[in-house]
C-alpha cells in the first residue's frame, strides 16, 4: 500500500490508567493548530467490540454523543467540537466491532480474491483506510487511540499507526503519549516509574514517544523533567505537564503557556499562518477566573447520575452557558428512583434528561408533576419531554394509565408511542431518528422567542414520539405545540400558563459551546435568575 498525504498526523496514545484525558488533549492540540491557522480534522479509534456505543449502558462508556450526519459516537466527539467549534462527523469515530465488521464483510463477497484474511495486513489497512479518509482535506488529522497501553484489543490500532509512520515518512507522523506522573503524599515525591514503564510497552511494539504528556496534581521539577528524558529518550523540550485543573478549558491556554503548539510545528518543521493567541478562549477561562459567589442550582433528575459522563454533554452546557452568562451554576444530580419532594429544596431549576427504559420513570414523572404544580423553571430533554406528556396526561386529562408503549405496550393511553418511519427497524443499534433535523416553530410561543427564527436545526435520538391523535385533547387544556418538522412530527410543546415549562425532543446539550451556547439553555437560565 502506497501512500502520499499533504496532511500531518498527531496521533494520542495513553498508559498506565485510563481516564487520564486524552480526549481533551487532542481537543486542546486541536484548538492550538487551529489557533495558529491551520485546518483540522479530530479522530476517535476506540478498542471494544461494538459497533459503535449506541447500545452502550451510559454506565458502561458515559454519554453517547451524536453528530449531525447522525453518527452515535463517543462522547469525547463532544470536548472535540465545543473546544474548536467544528463539527465532527461518524466517520470521525470508529470501534474494532466497526473495523471487524467491515473487513469480514468484504471476505463474504470475495473482495479479498480467496486469501487467507488476516490481523496484518487486512485489519490494519482497515484502521489506516479510516484515519486516511479525506486527510488531503486538512492540515493536520489527529487521532485519539482509546484505550490504554498493553490492552490486548487495542493491539491492532498500534500496528496500524506504527506502520503509518512507514508508510508516511518520519517527518508525517507525531505519536505523542499521555501517562501518569503520580505524587505519592506520604513520601512527599512525585514517581517517574509509571511513566518509563508506560514508554517501555509502547517501545517494544514498535513506537517510539516522540513527546510525553504527564498528568498531574503538582508541577514538574526540572530534575524530574530530567529523569523522564533520560529513561524515555525524549528531549525535556518535548515534555509537557498536563495538570490538574478547576476548568477544562484552561488546558489549551496551560498546554501553550508551555509552548506544546510551537513544539509540534518545530516536529514537523512547519512555520504557523498566524497566532490568535486563544484570544476568545483566554475571554471565557477569564470570566470563569472571575464569577462572582451568586449561584444558580439546578437539579437533573436522571437514573444515570452515579457517573457524570453519563450526561457529559448537558453538565457542560449548562455550566458553560452560566459563565457566558457569568452565573455560576451549581448541578445537583437526584437518582429518580428515590424520588422526594424534599429533592427540591435547594434547586431553582429542573432538568429531565433523555433515557431509554422503564428505571426511574415514575420518579421522574413525580419530579415534572412537582415542578409544574409548584411552577419551578423545568426543562425535558428528548424522552424528558415525553415524560412531561405523560405526566400532563395522567394529572391534567385524567388518563390514568398514561404511558409511552416503551414503557407499557398494553397501555390504554399510548399518548407516546413508536414513530412510523421506525418501525421496520430489525436491530436497536442505529435505527433511531439520528443527526441534525429541522424544527419548524410556531410564532406566538415561547420557543420562537427564544430562537428567533422560524425554523431551526437541532440534533435528534429517538424512536418513540408524541401520538398525535391525543393533539386536541392537550390543547384544550393548554398545552402548546411550539416545534414540528416538516412530516408534523411533534418536536417541542410548552404551557402556556406557566413562566417557563418546556419540553423538547431533541438534544439542545449537542449543539451547545463554551464560546456559543444554545438559546434555549441561556433562555433557562434567565428564568430561574428572574423567578
Amino acid at each position: 500500500m502506497g501512500f502520499f498525504m499533504s496532511a500531518r498526523f498527531i496521533f494520542i496514545t495513553g498508559g498506565v490508567v485510563s481516564s487520564l484525558g486524552k480526549g481533551v488533549s487532542v481537543a486542546s492540540i486541536g484548538t492550538l493548530l487551529q489557533n495558529k491557522g491551520f485546518k483540522i480534522k479530530l479522530r476517535k479509534l476506540d478498542p471494544y467490540l461494538n459497533v459503535d456505543p449506541g447500545t452502550l449502558n451510559p454506565y458502561e462508556h458515559g454519554e453517547v454523543f451524536i453528530t449531525k450526519d447522525g453518527g452515535e459516537t463517543d462522547l469525547d466527539l463532544g470536548h472535540y467540537e465545543r473546544f474548536t467549534n467544528i463539527s465532527t462527523s461518524k466517520y470521525d469515530n470508529t470501534t474494532s466491532g466497526r473495523i471487524y465488521s467491515s473487513v469480514i464483510h468484504a471476505e463474504r463477497c470475495g473482495e479479498y480474491l480467496g486469501k487467507t484474511v488476516q490481523v496484518i495486513p487486512h485489519i490494519t489497512d482497515a484502521i489506516k483506510n479510516f484515519i486516511l479518509r479525506d486527510a488531503d482535506n486538512y492540515d493536520f488529522v489527529i487521532s485519539e487511540i482509546g484505550g490504554t497501553i498493553g490492552d490486548i484489543e487495542s493491539l491492532p490500532f498500534l500496528e496500524a499507526i506504527r506502520q503509518l509512520k512507514n508508510d508516511l515518512g518520519q517527518e508525517m507522523v507525531l505519536n505523542i503519549h499521555l501517562t501518569l506522573l503520580p505524587y505519592i503524599e506520604s513520601a512527599g515525591e512525585m514517581k517517574t516509574k509509571p511513566t518509563q514503564n508506560s514508554i517501555k510497552s509502547l517501545l517494544s511494539i514498535g513506537i517510539q514517544a516522540d513527546m510525553i504528556l504527564c498528568r498531574t496534581v503538582k508541577h514538574m521539577t526540572d530534575d524530574i523533567r530530567t529523569k523522564i528524558s533520560h529513561f524515555c529518550n525524549v528531549s525535556k523540550n518535548r515534555i509537557f505537564e498536563a495538570i490538574d485543573t478547576n476548568l477544562i478549558y484552561k488546558i489549551p491556554v496551560l498546554f501553550k503557556n508551555q509552548k506544546l503548539d510551537d513544539e509540534i510545528l518545530k516536529f514537523f518543521q512547519i512555520t504557523e499562518k498566524y497566532d490568535n493567541d486563544l484570544k476568545d478562549l483566554r475571554a471565557f477561562v477569564d470570566k470563569f477566573e472571575n464569577l462572582g459567589d451568586d449561584e444558580i442550582s439546578i437539579g437533573i433528575f436522571g437514573k444515570y447520575i452515579d457517573l457524570q459522563d453519563s450526561y457529559k454533554s448537558l453538565h457542560e452546557a449548562l455550566r458553560n452557558t452560566g459563565i457566558a452568562m457569568n452565573k455560576r451554576v451549581n448541578i445537583i444530580s437526584f437518582n429518580t428512583e428515590d424520588f422526594d419532594e424534599e429533592q427540591f429544596k435547594n434547586i431553582a431549576g429542573v432538568v429531565i434528561p433523555g433515557g431509554f427504559g422503564a428505571r426511574g420513570v415514575e420518579g421522574k414523572i413525580q419530579a415534572i408533576k412537582f415542578a409544574r404544580e409548584h411552577d419551578i423553571p423545568c426543562l425535558g430533554i428528548c424522552f424528558g419531554m415525553q415524560l412531561m406528556l405523560i405526566e400532563f396526561a395522567r394529572n391534567v386529562l385524567g388518563f390514568n394509565d398514561a404511558n409511552s408503549t416503551e414503557i407499557d405496550p398494553a397501555t390504554s393511553y399510548p399518548v407516546i408511542n413508536l414513530l412510523s418511519m421506525t418501525k421496520d427497524a430489525s436491530e436497536l443499534g442505529g435505527s433511531m431518528r439520528l443527526g441534525d433535523m429541522i424544527c419548524n416553530i410556531k410564532k406566538d410561543t415561547k420557543l420562537f422567542d427564544i430562537y428567533k427564527e422560524s425554523s431551526v436545526y437541532e440534533r435528534f435520538r429517538h424512536r418513540y414520539g408524541f401520538d398525535k391523535r391525543y393533539i386536541s385533547d392537550f390543547e384544550n387544556q393548554g398545552v402548546v405545540f411550539s416545534g414540528f418538522d416538516d412530516s408534523n412530527v411533534v418536536e417541542a410543546i410548552e404551557l402556556s400558563n406557566k413562566k417557563w415549562f418546556i419540553g423538547v425532543q431533541y438534544h439542545p446539550e449537542f449543539n451547545s459551546t463554551p464560546l456559543s451556547p444554545s438559546p434555549l439553555f441561556k433562555s433557562f437560565l434567565s428564568a430561574i435568575t428572574n423567578r
